[in-house]
């Protein structure tokens, strides 16, 4: 005798492909979240790392801005020394040169000629005088041409003196001439040959 299932089974087919696909959704959910968690903490660590890799290069900013402020207080200081040092070689450098300037004046005098009046403004200088003549004149000027301190000697003019101070020199006359740029202590030290051999052989 055959026997008939009378039971729903189609009813019971659907409940079941329910129930699969209810647990398949439920371990999806389930997977998401742990990758959501997962991805989470791995983004935190990385945001840590870069947080404290941030912090650490700021601390070493912060280090070497402490540093340029340090060197930059170095330099001003340098410049300040160096401006002290460069004004008291001008003032050695011009303390010699007056010295050379009376001395070589003296040397540059002729005989006939006589200074009465020595002006200087910066590297400018007049010499105002009496002479007994005009060549004695020319000569002066020769004499400064001469010499190494003088440069370009201009004589300003030359005259009959209206008042002459003795009759042997009745001339009056003024010279204008520029002074050498005085020389640095390096140059004086012989420091400013570029082989180093002071210009001997």
């Amino acid at each position: 005798m055959a026997r008939i299932n009378l039971l729903p089974w189609r009813e019971e087919k659907r409940r079941e492909r329910q129930r699969q696909f209810m647990s398949s959704l439920l371990l999806t959910a389930i997977l998401g979240v742990v990758l959501v968690f997962f991805a989470g903490f791995v983004f935190d660590q990385k945001i840590s790392h870069q947080q404290s890799r941030n912090e650490m290069v700021q601390r070493e900013i912060k280090a070497l801005e402490i540093r340029i402020k340090r060197i930059e207080e170095l330099e001003r200081t340098r410049a300040r020394l160096i401006s002290r040092k460069q004004v008291i070689e001008r003032l050695q450098a011009s303390r010699s040169t007056t010295v050379e300037l009376m001395d070589k004046l003296a040397k540059t005098i002729p005989v006939g000629v006589t200074l009465t009046t020595i002006q200087q403004q910066g590297k400018n200088l007049a010499l105002i005088g009496t002479s007994q003549s005009n060549a004695r004149v020319s000569a002066y000027l020769r004499q400064l041409e001469k010499n190494d301190l003088f440069l370009s000697p201009q004589l300003d003019y030359v005259r009959t003196a209206s008042n002459p101070v003795t009759a042997t020199e009745p001339y009056q006359f003024s010279i204008k001439v520029q002074l050498r740029p005085p020389k640095s202590a390096d140059e004086e030290d012989g420091f400013d040959d570029p082989d180093g051999q002071g210009g001997t052989a």
